[in-house]
């Protein structure tokens, strides 16, 4: 049981940091890229995928945190 409440904690941080991600995507925008004469624009995907890793990575420093109040 307590595996399962250290996931959806896990979850949470991945969801929240998605919403993140994309909140900031909409608030920007697009955010185009030129180099070399080409150019790309970066678009909700990255935003997304960028806040996950984020809100996962939060996560983590909670979890080491943690770990390291009880040694």
């Amino acid at each position: 049981m307590k595996k399962l409440k250290e996931i959806a904690k896990a979850a949470g941080a991945a969801a929240g940091g998605g919403a993140v991600g994309a909140g900031v995507y909409g608030t920007i925008g697009g955010i185009g890229v030129a180099a070399a004469g080409t150019a790309a624009s970066i678009t909700l995907g990255p935003f997304i995928a960028i806040g996950t890793g984020v809100g996962l990575a939060g996560y983590g420093v909670y979890k080491l945190g943690k770990w390291a109040g009880r040694k």
